[in-house]
């Protein structure tokens, strides 16, 4: 009889430790700010024409980035098609086609933001998947992030270890 109440104890253990585990870390959502950015590679020229339409009929708000504003860099077409990528992106479904701009701009885990300049984000992965896109994200050694797998690892590790426990002490008996 003890030693089916101590069973139950173990099982009961272990299925209370799952819950408060995934809580410590967030519930085992993890979260990644992504930033729209123009490619390191991207013609300068191509970038422009992106910019201008982004700006344009893209409906992005330049503001920051017109001279006066934080952003304001007329020597770094990078950091300015960047800004307004990033606005049209956060304004129009946070999607590939959203982040794409001829195939200038790319989606990014690193922040782009420099001095004054502070690029809104969008926290957009949970669960490790993207939400509402289906691209390349991380494609590359520049944009991976596996900062949060840590987290991940973590948060199965002691229902592991109380699993374990209990298969030991189960064989014991």
């Amino acid at each position: 009889m003890s030693h089916n109440l101590f069973l139950h104890l173990i099982m009961c253990v272990i299925l209370v430790s799952l819950p408060l585990s995934m809580a410590q870390h967030g519930g085992g959502t993890v979260v990644t700010e992504l930033w729209c950015v123009a490619k390191n590679n991207a013609d300068d020229a191509a970038l422009q024409v992106s910019l201008d339409w982004a700006c344009g009929q893209g409906g992005a708000d330049c503001s920051r980035i017109q001279q006066g504003g934080p952003c304001y860099d007329p020597s770094d077409i990078q950091k300015t098609a960047s800004y307004a990528f990033n606005d049209y992106y956060l304004k129009h479904g946070l999607t590939d086609d959203a982040c794409s701009f001829s195939n200038t701009a790319a989606l990014t885990s690193l922040n782009p933001s420099h001095g004054n300049c502070k690029f809104p984000s969008s926290k957009t992965v949970n669960n490790a998947s993207i939400s509402g896109s289906m691209g390349t994200l991380g494609m590359g050694p520049d944009t991976a992030d596996l900062s949060a797998s840590d987290l991940i690892a973590h948060s199965w590790l002691r229902p592991l270890i109380l699993a374990h426990l209990f298969l030991v002490i189960v064989r014991i008996f």
